[in-house]
């Protein structure tokens, strides 16, 4: 997994004293885990000196712990920038279950509870302060911030800032003047889903020019991705459910309309469902979202308006029932499914009338630039769901990743197609890229290479290129995909911030001199195979009493909604998961376990022991009897 971090340019405060406890023991103390994650110590260490950072992890990688690790050390309040109300309570009801002082100070608040935020930052009784970016950055807010000792500022979903990134909001914008308004506060922005172009923007929008750069990589090694031609939509979709009884999960559809005809459908068939989108009323998507974190719902039926940033971890499933307008998106929705690391799966339905739907919308952009761009990534998106070769691969080589070897947990590496040497015309093409100058896209490529007799190859003289024509033989879909794996490959480049124009990369080089062979998957007919049972492979599964699971899911659900939260704040699926692997008996063992902190130790152990111990005698497990 590559891991890089860029120092800063200019020199750091000296490290300012740790009344609260070092980084590693208030990871343990307060948030119950057991060591850091990759980079998380290096960015916590970087914040704690005074510098800025700009963070890239996966969905589920530990990003919050880089800025409120940091809270609970510097003196003052950290401010945290959300794009979503439900998304601000699901993060301060954690924090406070952990015994951190947070709060968030948004439009749902009634004005006396408004006020007592307000009045708890004051005096300094905050850690955290989770807010949005049009309220932060009204004048009189930010006067009043001048007021008050800051930690830091965390700016989340930081690619909604940009032009480039799959979810731009334009009320980010405004954010670029945070560090120059206080410049001797550290500043973190923080995103999963961010290619080259969407992170330059990031750095240069928020002025984070001598920031440091961290990025971890963007493998989730725990979801499975499968893609399968759609042919019976929703009975394709009723058989996967089917076999994943009682998990939560959440399908994605492409319109408002889709959302309900699904929705209506799985509740017909007697599946607890909902649906989402902004058509609905604000109570109405309310009641489902809340019902879905609560576990009263078991499936959302939504369009892109639900999940941004959700924090619920035991997604067990993501199914895409149409195709999604790019990998952003793609990868993003897919990462809400195993947030807790146990396995997860991603599946998309291809149907290329769904693509021309997608097509459709984009073109009625007004926005030129915008549509040139939201076209390069629906092309990318229909070429990683088309391909025949490992899909992380693909998904990693669109952020920068490079993989070595294939993944053994998406579809394409669970049931292997036939290869075919493709060694010869993949110079061929490579070599045509080279002719052309590195000038041009995808598809004046494969007219070069088909002998295209199109008035703009001939204006341009290219009819007289070496490559011209020298691919005649095979059908215009065979270039367009082979082109398509040399870039998944990375052998290609596409260079989306210059009309998506394809360049070559230093590891063309080997294969173009022959030094290399390429294999690429001959076309499947029909759809997909389903994986083959016995190499399903089970990233980050715990073996436990899954009678003892049960028992403790309605404990902690009883709980949960006695104290008006999601199951999940109480404790994490993977924390069950551990108890009912171990069976801890008393307070001891019970810190041991994953996402026990001193506050939740003391809150909740007692209960749990409790249940614990009585499940054991009911079963005569060895060693309790007699106590």
């Amino acid at each position: 997994m590559p891991l890089w971090a860029r120092p800063m340019e200019e020199p750091l405060d000296p490290i300012m004293p740790d009344p609260r406890g070092r980084p590693l023991e208030i990871l343990r103390s307060v948030f119950g885990y057991p060591s850091f994650r990759p980079c998380q110590e290096e960015i916590i260490a970087r914040v704690l000196k005074g510098g800025d950072a700009f963070v890239l992890m996966p969905t589920g990688g530990g990003k919050s712990l880089c800025y409120q690790i940091p809270a609970l050390i510097r003196p003052g309040a950290a401010v945290v920038v959300s794009p979503l109300i439900s998304l601000m309570k699901d993060q301060v009801d954690a924090l406070k279950a952990c015994g951190v002082r947070a709060a968030c100070y948004n439009s749902s608040l009634e004005r006396a509870e408004a006020g007592r935020v307000l009045a708890r930052l004051h005096s300094g009784e905050l850690d955290l302060l989770y807010m949005a970016p049009e309220r932060l950055m009204t004048p009189a807010f930010l006067e009043r911030l001048k007021t008050v000792p800051l930690a830091l500022f965390a700016i989340d979903e930081a690619h909604c800032i940009s032009q480039w990134g799959h979810d731009f909001r334009p009320e980010y914008r405004s954010l670029g003047k945070l560090r120059a308004l206080f410049p001797g506060v550290p500043l973190l922005a923080l995103t999963a889903t961010a290619e080259p172009h969407t992170r330059s923007d990031i750095i240069e929008r928020l002025g984070l020019r001598h920031a440091g750069s961290f990025v971890t990589g963007f493998d989730r090694p725990n979801i499975r991705y499968t893609v399968t031609q759609k042919a019976k939509a929703f009975a394709q979709l009723q058989e996967f459910i089917e076999k994943r009884p009682g998990s939560p999960g959440i399908v994605y559809c492409l319109s408002r309309s889709r959302v309900d005809e699904v929705a209506a459908r799985l509740v017909e068939a007697g599946y607890n469902a909902a649906p989402y989108h902004a058509g609905l009323s604000d109570g109405d998507r309310r009641k489902a979202q809340e019902g879905f974190l609560r576990d009263d719902i078991r499936i959302i039926v939504a369009t892109v308006a639900f999940g941004m940033g959700i924090d619920k971890p035991n997604i067990r499933y993501v199914v895409h029932y149409d195709i999604p307008k790019n990998i952003e998106s793609y990868y993003q929705e897919t990462g809400r499914a195993g947030r807790d690391g146990l396995a997860a799966e991603a599946m998309l339905l291809l149907g290329y009338g769904d693509v021309a739907v997608a097509r459709g919308i984009i073109e009625k952009a007004q926005n030129p630039v915008q549509k040139r761009i939201e076209l390069h990534k629906l092309g990318a998106m229909v070429g990683f769901a088309e391909a025949q070769s490992c899909r992380r691969r693909i998904l990693l080589g669109y952020f920068g990743e490079k993989r070595d070897g294939d993944c053994r947990n998406c579809d394409v590496c669970l049931d292997p197609p036939v290869l075919t040497d493709v060694t010869e015309d993949a110079r061929k093409a490579l070599s045509c890229v080279y002719r052309v100058e590195q000038r041009f896209g995808m598809a004046h490529v494969v007219d070069v290479l088909r002998g295209s007799k199109k008035e703009r190859v001939l204006n341009l003289g290219h009819e007289a290129l070496s490559t011209y024509g020298i691919g005649a033989h095979r059908s215009r879909e065979y270039w367009m995909g082979l082109l398509r794996h040399l870039v998944h490959r990375g052998f290609l480049e596409q260079d989306v911030g210059s009309y998506s124009v394809l360049r070559l990369t230093p590891s063309s080089l080997p294969l173009l001199k022959g030094e290399e062979t390429l294999a690429m998957a001959e076309p499947k007919a029909g759809p997909a195979a389903a994986p083959r049972s016995s190499s399903r492979r089970k990233a980050g599964d715990i073996d436990c009493d899954h009678e003892l699971f049960e028992v403790l899911k309605a404990l902690r659900k009883k709980l949960a909604d006695r104290e008006g939260v999601p199951p999940f704040v109480i404790f994490s699926d993977l924390s069950l998961a551990e108890m009912a692997a171990h069976l801890p008996l008393d307070s001891v063992n019970f810190r041991g376990i994953h996402g026990v902190g001193d506050h939740k130790l003391e809150s909740y152990g007692p209960l749990f022991i409790q249940e614990i111990r009585r499940y054991a005698r009911l079963k005569k497990c060895k060693g309790v009897e007699g106590e």
